[in-house]
Formats: structure tokens, sequence, C-alpha cells
């Protein structure tokens, strides 16, 4: 009798368990099937051309012609080479300007809309609306309003006497970087205008009035209430906004051609030239690679400093 009870008591247990293991049978296939489409495009379109990428850095391929296995000697010779640390200079460069700029004016842009109550959406959408635009949209439009004698910005600045003569934007190295980060700020703001905005507008109301009771005037709340709380919000933006900076290509190719004289040349600017245009396809995987080593370090700092902000 007692056998006959702890055998039913186990099929009761089997057939309890049943539908829980073929829930999770259920859900672990349907899980599978969901990421399967991701990660058949990622290994095609993504992990296989890093893979193999890699490999052809090791060789001396003129695309055209036979492959030649060389080992280091192409990031060798990418260390010796000084059009590319003049390129990569010019990149550090760009960033070190833009990056501040972008994350200063889009902060406080973003603490202007954010006082304004009414015409908050139209604003906000007119001030996003460049960043939906395209690299090649967004040059030519810039082209077009740098041009002297008949560019918008040299007539704006004659007409209220800042200039005398004609300025030729895209003609002197220091004015044609200038016109990038112009275009680039432009363009770009947008994105970093909106992650502020929405930090901002989810900062507790309770710590704006507790300053309040403590008799914080405007900067004061700013400084010791704002932006701090807006710190995670910040790390991710110059962070971001770094990346990106490495990788400017289209404003320096679209704009100033990387003139004058190569003087606007960036590190991905020496990619294109070297795989598309002279064909050393292993050469430019190098320089491809030291780039992706350059930003992977940029995104590690990344996660080490969330971390800490999170802490």
């Amino acid at each position: 009798m007692a056998s006959k009870t702890l055998s039913s008591s186990k099929n009761t247990g089997a057939s309890a368990r049943s539908p829980r293991s073929t829930l999770r049978r259920q859900g672990w296939v349907t899980g599978v099937l969901m990421v399967l489409p991701y990660t058949i495009f990622f290994l095609l379109f993504s992990l296989i051309p890093i893979v193999y990428g890699f490999g052809v850095s090791f060789y001396d391929w003129s695309l055209l012609g036979d492959k030649t296995f060389v080992g280091l000697q192409n990031y060798t010779n990418l260390m010796q080479d000084e059009e590319f640390r003049t390129n990569l200079l010019n990149t550090v460069l760009f960033t070190l300007v833009s990056v501040p700029l972008m994350t200063l004016l889009g902060l406080l842009l973003a603490v202007l809309v954010n006082s304004i109550r009414k015409g908050q959406a139209f604003l906000r959408i007119a001030f996003f609306m460049p960043y939906v635009l395209s690299v090649s949209v967004i040059s030519s439009i810039w082209v077009i309003f740098l041009q002297p004698y008949t560019g918008l910005l040299n007539r704006i600045l004659r007409g209220i006497g800042l200039i005398n003569s004609e300025i030729f934007w895209l003609s002197d190295s220091t004015l044609a970087w200038a016109s990038i980060i112009m275009a680039t700020l432009w363009w770009t703001m947008g994105f970093v205008f909106v992650l502020f905005l929405a930090g901002l507008q989810d900062i507790p109301e309770s710590f704006y009035e507790a300053a309040g009771l403590e008799g914080a005037n405007r900067w004061q709340t700013f400084r010791y209430v704002t932006f701090p709380s807006l710190s995670r919000v910040t790390v991710l933006v110059v962070i971001l906004q770094t990346i990106s900076s490495f990788k400017i290509f289209g404003q320096s190719k679209l704009i100033t051609g990387g003139g004058p004289a190569g003087a606007t040349k960036t590190v991905v600017f020496s990619i294109y030239e070297n795989g598309f245009q002279t064909f050393q396809m292993g050469y430019a995987s190098a320089i491809a690679f030291v780039l992706m080593l350059v930003i992977l370090v940029i995104s590690l700092l990344q996660t080490f400093l969330m971390r800490k902000i999170g802490e």
C-alpha cells in the first residue's frame, strides 16, 4: 500500500514537472529563434569580415595581385609612416576640440529648452532635425554656405560689420578645420541635446525644491543639483562623441577633400586612400585595426567610468 502511495506521488511529481520543463524548452526555442536572425547577420557582415580583415593585415596584397605574407611588417611600416602620424594627430586634435564643444553646447541648449514650457516639442524637433540628414547632404549644405563671394556665412559677417573682405574658409588649413567642426556641431548637436534633455527631465523635482529651501540661486542649483545628476549622461555623451570623432571621414572628404594640401585628412581618410585608391589592402587593414584598438580602449574606459559613477 505504501509502495503504491509512493509510486503515485512520484507520478504526480513527474506530471507536475512536465509542463514546467515543456514551457522552459519552448521558451528556450523561442529565444533562440528570436536571436538567430541577428546572430546570422552579425556573423556574416561583422564578425567574419573583422576576422578576415585582421588576417589580411598580415599580407602585402594589392587586391588585383598575389598576396604575400609579411607578418607584422604592415604594422611596423605604420609606426614609421609620417603621413599616418599626421593624420592621427589631426584626428586627435579634432576630437579634443569638437567633443568639449559638443558636450557644452548640447548641455546649455538642453537646459534652455527644458526651462521653456510652451513650444518645447517644436524646439526638440527643430534642433534634432539636422541629425537625421546624411553626411553627404550636410556637407553639400555647408560647402554652399562657406563659399566666398556667394556664401551665406560671408554675407552675414559682412552685414554685421565683422569682415571687410572675403574669407576663404576652405583654402586655409585652420579655417578648413573650423569649417568641419562647425558643420559637425550643427549636424550632431541635436543628438547630444536630446540625451541631455532626457536626463534633465529625469531629475526629481524634489531636488530643486530642497535647493530652493536652502536658498540656492540658479548657478548654485545648476552646479550642485543639475550637473551632478547628469554625470552618467555626460560620461555617455563624451564617450559616444569621442568614438564618433575618431571615425570622422565624410565631412573631411566631402567638404574639404582632405585639403588644403592634406591638412584635414584623418585616420579613416588614410584607410580610404590606401584601401580604395592605391589598393594596399593589407596596409589599410592594419590602419583599421589600430583604429579599432583605440576605440576599444575608449569603450573599456566608458565601462569603467560608468561603473564608478554607479557606485
